[in-house]
């Protein structure tokens, strides 16, 4: 069991924002029920450009949209099949939907040694966003007042309007 309420005391989170963002961001689950798989979110065109960074010729995934678990993982190990270290960059898991492209700010020597820690639990999933969230004092400071437009802008990019990120936030 999740010891959210504890991590954000420890952190100066309000309980409650916390929550709401594992929320919005996984439905509150790190792993899929069904298959007991750590819940991924596959970036085609992360990939794309992380792969073509290294000089190879890559034509899948052309509408860049994966959708379900199982397709999610599907497209993953295909393109963990080509390039492992640009598949799991490529791809953003858990509670938090961490891109692993972030491993390194995060403290970790790999990306699969964040990948390893992050399918150990759902406290450790909670515990990485966290620290993400607070490397950007902006971030976390929106985060603790509630200042959902300015959270969701720092969290998931520029485009957050388009999918109305801090709406579903204030709601949630």
């Amino acid at each position: 069991m999740i010891n959210i309420k504890k991590i954000a005391e420890d952190n100066g989170i309000p309980h409650d924002n916390l929550r709401k963002v594992i929320a919005v961001e996984s439905g509150g689950f790190g792993f899929d029920k069904k298959t007991g798989k750590i819940i991924i979110q596959f970036e085609p065109h992360w990939f794309k450009r992380l792969f073509l960074k290294w000089g190879n010729s890559l034509n899948v995934w052309q509408n860049n949209k994966v959708e379900g678990q199982a397709q999610e993982w599907k497209a993953f190990n295909d393109a963990f099949s080509k390039n492992p270290k640009a598949a799991m960059e490529s791809t953003s898991i858990g509670l938090p939907q961490i891109m692993g492209f972030h491993w390194k700010s995060l403290g970790f020597s790999s990306v699969g040694e964040f990948w390893d820690y992050m399918k150990e639990s759902e406290d450790n999933q909670v515990l990485a966003m966290v620290k993400f969230i607070k490397l950007n004092k902006k971030m976390y400071k929106a985060l603790v007042d509630s200042d959902w437009n300015t959270f969701a802008y720092y969290y998931n990019g520029a485009q957050y309007k388009k999918f109305n990120y801090a709406e579903r936030l204030k709601k949630a």
